[in-house]
């Protein structure tokens, strides 16, 4: 799982695909709600606000 800004996303997206070998779900932060997980505020790669979970 990786929580990511725009600009990180194909990024994570190459790192789960050779981790796991299968294609991610792309989950935007701004849609979806976790009632009992809070994401990560910046992302993974960087200082920038985290936009996408990739999992």
């Amino acid at each position: 799982m990786y929580v990511v800004c725009k600009d990180h996303v194909e990024l994570a997206i190459d790192r789960f695909v050779d981790e796991f070998e299968d294609a991610p779900d792309v989950v935007d932060l701004n849609e979806v709600d976790f009632p009992e997980w809070k994401p990560p505020v910046k992302c993974m790669e960087c200082d920038q606000e985290a936009k996408y979970l990739i999992v």
